[in-house]
């Protein structure tokens, strides 16, 4: 039996998860993060949010969706995340 606290990356894969299982619509690292502050009551930054997201998309479990740039072609669009089907 393991003792002590459980790591971030386990709460953040979990929640991360358990919220794209929710959403009917593709959700950027933003809107996540907020939704996990709402669900938790934890702060995560940007960054470690962005890390474990990326690694469930190499993972398999969640799709990254990029999408085109709404004005100008030489900048990269908005990704979106959505759970892997």
């Amino acid at each position: 039996m393991k003792r002590g606290r459980r790591s971030k990356r386990n709460d953040v894969y979990e929640t991360a998860l358990q919220i794209l299982s929710e959403s009917r619509v593709h959700m950027n690292i933003t809107a996540i993060s907020n939704t996990i502050y709402q669900k938790t009551g934890k702060q995560f930054s940007w960054n470690t949010i962005q890390k474990y997201i990326d690694e469930l998309v190499k993972a398999d479990k969640v799709q990254a969706i990029r999408l085109p740039p709404s004005k100008d072609d030489k900048k990269e669009g908005l990704t979106v995340y959505s759970l892997k089907k």
